[in-house]
């Protein structure tokens, strides 16, 4: 199986967080944050692994803190279970339809940590999440995942669209990515 636990603890937050990449899409997961625990669940569900979290952290100051330390936790437990990387199709990409709105993910779990993030939200809140934090969590995800990740969300309206949009596409793209298919690494390096 391939999975990881990692914990974080800081002055800012709190995080123990559980990844099986061979799930079912099950999760159990509190961060305090109702609408990013959604965005979290969808995760979860639509990439078939399987999530653990318990997150607090300093939401008197605001929910910042919180939402990165979390993409940082998540990165590191993803790059800790998918191993030496053999037998896995590296690249994954995928587009979701959501309502009116549409997002597409490319992902390449191929070692080099970057992020492109084409996104924009009309309203600063989407209930008490501050919609900038979209950006900062996908973007401590893929520098402590080690992946390369560009997201772009195409069209839409309604901001919780277009956000629950660009996490399930994501959760696609990384399942694609991830899936075994042979025994050698897709590299014409010799290492990734």
């Amino acid at each position: 199986m391939r999975n990881a636990e990692v914990e974080r603890k800081t002055k800012e937050t709190d995080i123990k967080l559980f990844i099986e990449l061979d799930g079912t899409g099950t999760s159990e997961l509190s961060t305090g944050i109702g609408f990013f625990d959604h965005m979290l669940t969808a995760f979860a569900a639509h990439s078939g692994f399987d999530l653990r979290l318990d997150a607090t952290g300093d939401l008197e100051v605001d929910a910042h803190h919180t939402v990165e330390d979390v993409g940082i936790v998540l990165g590191q437990a993803f790059a800790k279970a998918i191993g030496d990387k053999k037998g896995i199709a590296r690249y994954g990409n995928f587009a979701v339809p959501m309502d009116e709105a549409l997002a597409r993910c490319n992902v390449d779990v191929g070692g080099r940590a970057y992020l492109v993030f084409e996104a924009r939200f009309a309203a600063d809140r989407v209930g008490d999440f501050d919609t900038q934090l979209v950006q900062e969590f996908f973007r401590a995800f893929a520098h402590n995942a080690n992946v390369t990740l560009h997201l772009g969300l195409l069209y839409g309206d309604n901001d919780h669209h277009k956000a629950e949009a660009l996490f399930k596409a994501f959760a696609h793209a990384l399942r694609l990515a991830v899936d075994v298919g042979g025994d050698g690494l897709l590299t014409t390096k010799g290492v990734i």
